[in-house]
């Protein structure tokens, strides 16, 4: 079963690293330290530490304040709004400034249509003659 991918956020005290590349909470890299060198600078400043890059070698690890945390929470989240989801489809449709009430009928009920199965429509008008 592959490992899931926690959610951003203070890992409290359960690091697998003995060794770990620490920056503080103003960004300022503190250097590759041990594990419980960093728990002793988290109690001392009451601050909690946030698994930042887990590929690197070490792995990154910050320090940050609660208030830090929930801001890039809100941050990583309006990001993940924001991009595209996979099979998430964009229906278009463009049609001219002359058209016919019926047709326009027709292509707003189309219009209702994709947005019940929650596509993202885009409508364009193109200036008749």
């Amino acid at each position: 079963e592959p490992k899931q991918k926690a959610a951003f956020g203070s890992v409290g005290r359960r690091i697998p690293y003995r060794i770990l590349h620490l920056i503080n909470q103003d960004g300022e890299s503190l250097g590759n330290m041990h594990r419980a060198d960093a728990l002793k600078l988290m109690d001392q400043h009451d601050l909690k530490l946030v698994l930042l890059r887990e590929n690197a070698e070490p792995p990154v690890y910050r320090l940050m304040t609660g208030q830090q945390i929930h801001e890039e929470q809100l941050k990583r989240a309006e990001k993940k709004k924001a991009s595209p989801k996979p099979g998430m489809y964009v229906k278009e449709l463009s049609f001219s400034s002359a058209i016919a009430k019926n047709d326009l009928e027709t292509k707003t009920k189309q219009i209702a249509q994709w947005i019940e199965k929650k596509y993202h429509v885009k409508v364009t008008i193109r200036q008749a003659k």
